[in-house]
């Protein structure tokens, strides 16, 4: 143990031997989850990236890019071996930031799972590499065509939602959906859905029954429970999802045969992507008006 903390320390020194903190913005970046990753890359700094979650999976480049762990238990021995001068971490139950702070890293942390969250870490991030003007001219684009979204939406009746973002592979049980304090609870108000499980009683992602979906009788299911680990893999998944909700008759969503298996990581990477998830669950609830 003893030997593996000197090896540690002796790589975090080696790390500081580039330019002096402050004196040039990071050009070394580890990302440890997927939404500060494509945070990255949509602020113009993917090629500053050298390290990235066993998760990350958009743009395309991050395939070829060394990988540090999953968001929830980053790898630091990993991390230090890549000479980063800047780590990004996102809140979570770990003490990652600390272990990296003790190894004379840099490393910032930023929010997550909510809206807002998305607007903040691009800040933040934006901030810490030195580019806050970027950061925000990208929070202000997203802003304008969130509410784009959200003023078309306002003109038609809400409908009622239902979001599935786990459940047990080729099952339809063990199903844990979206509470209100998520990402895509705030996606679904804005796209003038109202989501079936916005409870403050309830866990942010509560696990029901499928007599609960039923009780609950959403209008439009969107299901992103079994996607797989790639986009090769989602699009091969979804027939059989949709398969599955077709069996079941009593659901109101699939009476209107209003169920979405997703094939995009929009839906649950709260990140820069957030206009493409709002724009297509959106023009879902669109078309329940023309049913």
């Amino acid at each position: 143990m003893v030997t593996r903390l000197v090896a540690l320390v002796l790589i975090a020194l080696a790390s500081l031997a580039g330019p002096a903190s402050g004196a040039e913005p990071p050009s070394r970046i580890v990302s440890t989850s997927p939404s500060i990753t494509e945070t990255l890359f949509a602020l113009g700094l993917g090629s500053r990236i050298v390290g990235v979650s066993s998760y990350c999976r958009f743009p395309a480049e991050v395939a070829r890019l060394p990988k540090v762990g999953s968001f929830l238990k980053p790898d630091t021995e990993l991390i230090a071996r890549l000479h980063p001068d800047l780590v990004v971490v996102q809140k979570g139950p770990n003490d990652v930031p600390r272990q990296l702070s003790a190894l004379g890293l840099t490393a910032v942390t930023v929010d997550r799972g909510t809206l807002a969250g998305v607007y903040s870490s691009i800040r933040t991030i934006g901030a810490a590499a030195g580019v806050s003007d970027r950061a925000e001219a990208l929070v202000t684009e997203l802003q304008r065509k969130l509410n784009t979204v959200r003023a078309a939406s306002a003109k038609r009746s809400p409908r009622k939602v239902l979001v599935i973002m786990g459940r047990q592979p080729g099952t339809l049980s063990d199903l844990i959906a979206v509470g209100r304090g998520s990402y895509m609870n705030d996606i679904v108000v804005l796209a003038g859905g109202i989501n079936v499980l916005d409870d403050p009683s309830l866990p942010d992602y509560p696990r029901i029954s499928m007599e609960t979906v039923i009780r609950l009788a959403p209008d439009l299911i969107v299901d992103a429970g079994d996607m797989g680990d790639t986009v090769e893999e989602h699009i091969r998944r979804q027939p059989t999802t949709e398969r599955l909700w077709q069996q079941q008759a009593n659901v109101r969503a699939v009476e209107r045969k209003a169920v979405h298996a997703v094939t995009s990581d929009a839906f649950v990477v709260p990140g820069p992507r957030v206009v493409e998830a709002a724009e297509t669950l959106a023009r879902w609830l669109d078309a329940l008006d023309r049913k």
